[in-house]
């Protein structure tokens, strides 16, 4: 696991390889990772009847241990029926809260990878909002750790690699989610 406080130099180490990670990018994985959002902000519209936050909401609070493509099935299916199911109680009960009217900021948490997916998805121009998940990470350390735990949940080691990602998004130009997405693409791609 990476230290939660980090030096300088290190966090400039981090930076450079989600920018590198960036430079190998081809132009269509560019393309469809700074498109990715606006995509999921699109589909958050459509599942909650043009509410994108209460959709993104839903989709955050049902995206944890899920890949995309069962993400939105569970959210659409959700907005369908009217209830969640198919995850953990903990899930389903924050995205029946949601759907039911209560604003996703005072569910979520916002201050780690649910509640900045959420944010990124209700706004994918957002300044300083950026997904930190374990693709993410192991981009910034340029090291794939498999199931080893990467220790996301502190506070202290999340801020410092969106940090990380913000520097190199200053770097490119780019907002921050952008940058995650589109090296999260070309990570994913990798051969």
């Amino acid at each position: 696991m990476i230290p939660v406080k980090s030096t300088e130099k290190q966090r400039a180490v981090y930076t450079q390889a989600i920018v590198d990670k960036w430079n190998i990018a081809t132009p269509d994985q560019k393309r469809r990772g700074r498109e990715w959002y606006a995509t999921a902000h699109e589909f958050a519209a459509e599942i909650a009847a043009g509410n994108t936050s209460k959709g993104a909401g839903v989709l955050a609070a049902l995206s944890a241990n899920k890949s995309w493509a069962d993400n939105c099935r569970l959210a659409r299916k959700a907005f369908a029926e009217g209830t969640a199911s198919g995850h953990v109680h903990d899930a389903i009960t924050k995205a029946n809260r949601i759907m039911a009217g209560t604003d996703p900021n005072e569910i979520l948490p916002m201050h780690i990878k649910t509640g900045f997916f959420y944010v990124c998805i209700a706004d994918p121009e957002h300044a300083e909002a950026v997904v930190i998940d374990r693709h993410a990470h192991d981009i910034a350390v340029r090291q794939i750790y498999g199931q080893r735990d990467r220790g996301l949940g502190a506070v202290g080691r999340y801020n410092l690699l969106a940090d990380c990602y913000r520097a190199a998004a200053q770097k490119i130009g780019e907002v921050p989610s952008k940058i995650q997405a589109v090296t999260w693409v070309a990570h994913i791609e990798r051969k």
